[in-house]
């Protein structure tokens, strides 16, 4: 009898463990830094968490506990940085609760993946440091994290010295209903994740976007790569308002291989 109330009380706590979550309006805040109004940063609504770093800015959804998106620019210096890496992972102080935590990582069978690398951060201890928070961490396929998105990442560090910078934007795509999640504050396990990239090239913006399911993937980021128009229609939301509409519509890969 008494194992079976255990029983019956360890269900109930199964059950309720990861109720839906509504993201709530953010608490009024002055943050550290201002939100830029350059190329990266997408289109965004009132109601959203935003937080800025030093490398990075970020929408950060109380519901799913991963960010929307995480925008920054790439300069060929940054990309070129020599700091040695160090992994601190933790909690972001910029942003409320709830929020994910290491504890809801450990264990899950995930990486703890990077949306903007820390290898683009290695100009400044403190854009590492800030790589490390959970704001810009998603449960991330480790094949996949050390495959494709790994060479997407080599790829854009790559653009960033060719072209003496790069406007980067990327983040998950949830299509799991109900949604897929670990850790005892249910953080959503993306089902995809998307990148954008802009260039200025001669004082024309050119586009490219790749998106990549998170299961075991390797390929190389050719095999992923598609309109930020196609990206934008998948997530209702626009990438790079700044960027002129036919620049998004079609890529040229000349231009990205």
């Amino acid at each position: 009898m008494k194992y079976n109330l255990h029983l019956l009380a360890l269900l109930s706590l199964l059950a309720t463990a990861c109720q839906p979550r509504a993201q709530q309006p953010p608490e009024p805040r002055e943050l550290a830094l201002p939100v830029p109004k350059s190329v990266e940063i997408p289109e965004y609504g009132d109601d959203e968490d935003i937080v800025v770093h030093t490398g990075y800015t970020a929408s950060y959804n109380h519901r799913t506990l991963v960010s929307d998106w995480v925008a920054w620019e790439l300069t060929a210096d940054e990309a070129n940085g020599r700091l040695e890496q160090q992994r601190n992972f933790s909690r972001d102080p910029e942003v409320r609760f709830p929020k994910a935590s290491r504890e809801d990582y450990s264990n899950s069978g995930y990486d703890k993946g990077h949306m903007a690398p820390h290898a683009d951060m290695k100009w400044s201890h403190r854009a590492m440091t800030e790589s490390d928070y959970f704001t810009n961490i998603c449960p991330q396929n480790r094949s996949m994290n050390a495959g494709a998105w790994n060479k997407i990442e080599q790829l854009t560090r790559r653009l960033a010295r060719r072209y003496g910078s790069v406007y980067v934007v990327t983040g998950p795509i949830f299509t799991s209903d109900p949604p897929r999640h670990i850790g005892q504050a249910c953080v959503h396990i993306p089902d995809r994740f998307f990148k954008a990239l802009a260039v200025s090239i001669d004082g024309q913006f050119h586009t490219v976007a790749f998106l990549v399911d998170n299961t075991p993937q390797d390929r190389s980021p050719r095999h992923y790569a598609l309109s930020v128009d196609e990206v934008e229609a998948l997530i209702s939301r626009n990438l790079f308002p700044q960027v002129p509409e036919e620049a998004e519509n079609s890529f040229d890969w000349d231009l990205w291989k």
